[in-house]
């Protein structure tokens, strides 16, 4: 398979003091949740190939998700009418690489997953529920974690068996996801080392730690995380824009704060990188880190 990779990686959290420290929250500019970089060509490629042979393995989607699912792809269609590159249409959406991809509000993650190169997982919280639960998502590239095993899960069993992701933890980012406010998009960015430059990495809980992510390993991958709030049906939706980078495609200044402030055993800014993709927002500096 073709190594996708992009070029060089335009941020470094490591590297700027507001995200080095944990939880690393941002506000986020209204035009800057959506982003193509120079691999649009290949990841979407790659997004394209997964959701036609492995579905169910991609994309989840409870029927108490739809109107959530449904909103945010009216949301997401109107944001690419403004976007560079894209040509948009009452049938087809055409894509900077310039594929069509057929319109079907019936499967609307599924539709989104092919136009954008961002995952979308949709969070959740009903009367009586304590937490945010995921009731959608489509996740073509994971990092460590398996879909199936998340789905129609709350906040604090998505994030099993990150052993400090504790009750306290659990309330603290659960106030976060409260405060969240339509007109106010929130981002953080992680980074680790990894051994190959594979964007399906699925991993099962009971899967023994990974063994190439040490400072040795060639490539870094890192995810900008975003989150912003539907403001009809108030679903959460939290994306992920992944970069895979070679180490030697780092800047000076990059390599150099590298150097200076290490992604502790090789599992990026967060204890074992959360396993993944997983919404990790502890609202505490100095958490331990893995």
């Amino acid at each position: 398979m073709t190594e996708i990779v992009q070029a060089s990686l335009p941020f470094a959290p490591w590297a700027d003091p507001r995200t080095r420290r944990l939880p690393g929250i941002l506000p986020m500019p209204a035009d800057e949740w959506l982003q193509i970089d120079d691999a649009f060509a290949a990841q979407m490629a790659e997004r394209d190939r997964l959701i036609a042979i492995r579905p169910d393995a991609v994309h989840a989607l409870a029927e108490r998700g739809r109107p959530a699912a449904e909103e945010l792809y009216d949301r997401l269609l109107a944001e690419l009418v403004r976007m560079p590159g894209y040509r948009v249409g009452a049938r087809s959406v055409t894509r900077p690489d310039g594929v069509e991809v057929a319109l079907d509000r019936g499967a609307p993650l599924l539709t989104l997953g092919r136009l954008v190169q961002e995952d979308l997982c949709l969070l959740e919280q009903a009367e009586g529920e304590p937490e945010h639960v995921l009731t959608g998502a489509v996740l073509c590239f994971p990092s460590n974690w398996t879909l199936a095993e998340k789905f129609l899960r709350p906040l604090i069993r998505i994030h099993v068996p990150v052993a400090s992701y504790d009750d306290d933890v659990a309330r603290r980012v659960q106030r976060l996801f409260d405060a969240i406010r339509p007109e106010q998009g929130l981002w953080r960015a992680n980074a680790g080392h990894c051994g190959d430059a594979i964007l399906f990495r699925p991993r099962r809980e009971a899967d023994p730690p990974r063994r190439d992510r040490g400072p040795d390993m060639p490539y870094i991958r890192s995810e900008r995380q975003t989150l912003i709030r539907l403001p009809q049906t108030r679903a959460v939706v939290f994306g992920i824009h992944t970069y895979v980078v070679r180490q030697t495609s780092l800047t000076a200044e990059q390599a150099a704060a590298l150097a200076a402030f290490p992604l502790h055993g090789g599992s990026g800014t967060e204890e074992a990188q959360m396993r993944g993709h997983q919404v990790h927002l502890r609202a505490e500096n100095g958490a331990a880190e893995g």
